[in-house]
């Protein structure tokens, strides 16, 4: 997330200075005949019997409307104590069969559409939503088989200070959902860290940090989850690495938790992603919470019609 530049933020004050010396000139106008207005109930007709005459009941005065309980995470999680004890098999095996599954699971998941809704919130000082980023896409595909992402819902933001960048789509693509394959391993340090149990699974837990930042390239930095069994990721808690400050320009990233899921009995997929973090800009901090869903998995199938091709004539 970015802070919006200083230039906006004097456009905007400009404008509301200008705005408040046009309503005080109105608002002089006006009181001579506010002055004249009666005051309390209005007379009735004098033909009105009195016994018909309703009692005067002042206007209520309007309640504020309660704000919103602060949203929680929607599957609350139970962790155990991590057990420092090396694992029943050599790390290294571990490490190459879970980028193998992490391989599968990559080719399996383009097999599937699903909705996926992100939400961006910043929040005030008593704990409250101020404002909003939010936007559901399809990721579906054409009836001639090519993958594409619909964009269902997306109104005005109205985020507070803050705006999102490329990087912040980009990692909702490809880092809050991290994939670890084969081919990723060489550019990471994957580090054993002992075992858990995170609700009714049985874990390891690895370390996992960039080797090496290339410019323009986005890594995960954090902690992963893989089952027992299945030796697949179950579970990410990290962030999107590297921030991006120069120097009248900042970019800084929110720490997240990812939880993945069973769905269709063998691959784990990614189904809910909850971050609540605090970025401290140069010019203040900034707390927001960040929500993922991805919902609605189903495997994707193209219908085939076959067409006998037309005899030639004799």
């Amino acid at each position: 997330m970015r802070l919006e530049s200083d230039k906006y933020f004097r456009k905007m004050a400009w404008q509301i200075g200008a705005l408040s010396l046009l309503l005080s000139a109105e608002l002089a106008f006006s009181l001579p005949l506010i002055a004249q207005e009666p005051q309390g109930p209005l007379s009735l007709p004098p033909d009105l019997p009195t016994d018909q005459i309703p009692p005067y009941r002042p206007t209520p005065t309007p309640q504020p409307t309660p704000k919103p309980a602060p949203r929680a995470p929607e599957v609350p999680r139970v962790s155990y104590p991590i057990v420092h004890e090396p694992p029943s098999m050599p790390v290294d095996q571990i490490i190459q069969e879970f980028a193998r599954h992490e391989v599968q699971f990559k080719i399996a998941r383009n097999d599937f559409t699903y909705t996926r809704t992100f939400l961006v919130e910043t929040i005030d000082d008593e704990g409250q939503p101020d404002g909003e980023y939010t936007m559901t896409s399809d990721i579906t595909y054409t009836p001639s088989g090519r993958r594409f992402v619909k964009i269902t819902n997306a109104p005005l933001p109205t985020l507070r200070g803050i705006s999102l960048s490329e990087q912040d789509l980009e990692d909702l693509r490809h880092v809050q959902p991290f994939v670890l394959t084969t081919d990723q391993l060489p550019q990471y340090n994957v580090t054993y860290v002992g075992r858990q149990r995170v609700d009714y699974l049985h874990t390891y837990v690895f370390d996992v940090a960039p080797k090496k930042i290339e410019k323009h390239h986005r890594y995960f930095q954090g902690r992963i989850w893989v089952d027992i069994h299945d030796l697949e990721i179950v579970k990410t808690d990290g962030k999107a690495v590297p921030n991006i400050i120069k120097r009248n320009y900042e970019n800084l990233f929110p720490r997240f938790t990812t939880y993945r899921e069973n769905i269709d009995g063998h691959y784990w997929f990614p189904v809910y992603t909850y971050g609540n973090d605090i970025l401290h800009f140069r010019t203040g901090a900034v707390h927001i919470r960040m929500f993922i869903w991805w919902k609605h998995y189903k495997r994707f199938r193209v219908t085939v019609k076959l067409i006998r091709p037309p005899q030639p004539k004799q």
